[in-house]
């Protein structure tokens, strides 16, 4: 069912590879598919058990941090990596909200969210060799086996009987099934990871700046690292840089820093600007922020037999309420959790899709809203924009911001401990 392989690994594989479920994308959504299929029992045993299929030479560190929600730990816990991460890293309580335009602050509270730099614990559980690098997917097909299964192949040849895609907004496998391309949330989002070596000395919370439309944060992951992040209206960026803005800034780290100091955030407050002018070149990032439609994940392929999606290959959103990188958690629990119990893998596909389907386009909704409500109404200007303003500020954030924080509760459920029959439970 997948077809990859760069071109180092076709040079150095010469026969079929059979595996039980091959994963695409060596991410958070990949990495921890991998760990729940082994802990829940399915394809740790026999015929080349699970391998994922990394486009990249090795594994990399993108981005500067992750934000994970109680409902994110406690898929980790599910995973049994949970305890790897809570010794390390702090966990904040409050978020303080400035509008820049009126002056007054909101301070709302997150008990028991925490922010992290993206380290995965997920590699050092599997065994060596399940993630393959430098393999690239390039095809797929579907092919019959004995009995009613199905299988799938590669360049060179890997034939699985789960193919799961997790790699990423623009998913190769995705786009197989028949989803819909994402689409623009009209903003923009630049994001960096500022290094003081001396230590910043800023409090430990989420700060957030507001004003038309944009929105600027920043929050410490350590003692010497800030994380900070700014969204922007597209229609804004483009107003205000001409022709320069995004396309030629995004790749040039001293342009990109330029761009926010002196234009897009040059009335941003003090410490706001500082922490961005400490900012570490390679980890930096200018890029338009992406969905899919809530009504596709409702209606669309999200499986075809015993082929699916997961993490941002399934339900990229806006990270307006920071639940990324938590789903793609809850989808590796749900599916592996779903395979183990069902009696073929199309049928533990089917009711992983079943599962999660609402959940995802709940999600998606929810952090495209709080994302548009807090821009003040994306590119929404005059009579309107004041009016999502005052919305924002009397009403969004007392009742209906608590309503969005309860779905960063969820609770995905415990997995199986892990086979030692050596036998398959996702067949």
């Amino acid at each position: 069912m997948a077809g990859g392989g760069g071109d180092a690994a076709a040079a150095a594989v010469k026969k079929d590879v059979e595996a039980e479920v091959v994963i695409v994308g060596g991410g958070i959504a990949g990495l921890a598919t991998a760990l729940a299929l082994r802990r829940a029992g399915v394809a740790c045993g026999r015929g080349g058990g699970i391998l994922v299929l990394e486009r990249h030479a090795g594994l990399r560190a993108t981005g500067a941090a992750l934000t994970i929600f109680p409902n994110g730990w406690f898929a980790l816990r599910a995973l049994g990596v949970a305890h790897k991460l809570t010794s390390r890293y702090d966990a904040y309580e409050t978020s303080e909200v400035t509008n820049l335009e009126s002056g007054a602050t909101q301070v709302f509270r997150f008990a028991g969210s925490k922010n992290k730099p993206t380290r995965l614990p997920f590699l050092e559980e599997l065994p060596p060799g399940t993630v393959r690098f430098s393999s690239k997917l390039v095809s797929i097909d579907t092919e019959c086996a004995a009995g009613d299964s199905s299988e799938t192949v590669v360049q060179p040849v890997i034939r699985a009987k789960v193919l799961i895609g997790c790699d990423g907004v623009h998913s190769v496998v995705a786009r197989w099934l028949g989803l819909p391309e994402p689409g623009s949330s009209g903003r923009s989002c630049v994001r960096g990871l500022s290094i003081f070596p001396d230590g910043h000395g800023i409090k430990r919370e989420l700060r957030q700046f507001l004003s038309q439309g944009l929105r600027a944060g920043m929050v410490p992951i350590s003692d010497t690292d800030v994380y900070w992040f700014l969204v922007n209206d597209t229609l804004r960026a483009a107003a205000a840089a001409s022709e320069f803005a995004e396309k030629e800034a995004a790749g040039d780290p001293a342009k990109t820093l330029r761009e926010v100091t002196e234009n897009l955030a040059g009335h941003m407050p003090a410490e706001y600007l500082d922490v961005v002018r400490h900012s570490d070149h390679g980890n930096l990032s200018w890029a338009p922020l992406l969905y899919r439609n809530p009504v596709s994940l409702l209606t669309g392929a999200a499986a075809r037999g015993a082929v699916t999606v997961a993490g941002d290959a399934f339900h990229p959103m806006t990270p307006d309420m920071a639940q990324g990188g938590c789903s793609a958690l809850e989808d590796a629990v749900v599916l592996a959790r779903a395979l183990a119990r069902a009696a073929t893998p199309a049928e533990g596909v089917a009711a992983y899709v079943a599962r999660r389907r609402w959940r995802a386009a709940w999600l998606v909704a929810g952090a495209f809203l709080l994302g548009w409500v807090q821009q003040g109404g994306t590119n929404v200007r005059g009579v309107r924009g004041r009016l999502v303003r005052m919305f924002r500020d009397w009403v969004f954030y007392p009742f209906v911001f608590p309503r969005l924080a309860d779905t960063m509760w969820f609770d995905c459920g415990d997995l199986a401990p892990p086979c030692t029959d050596g036998q398959s439970h996702g067949e």
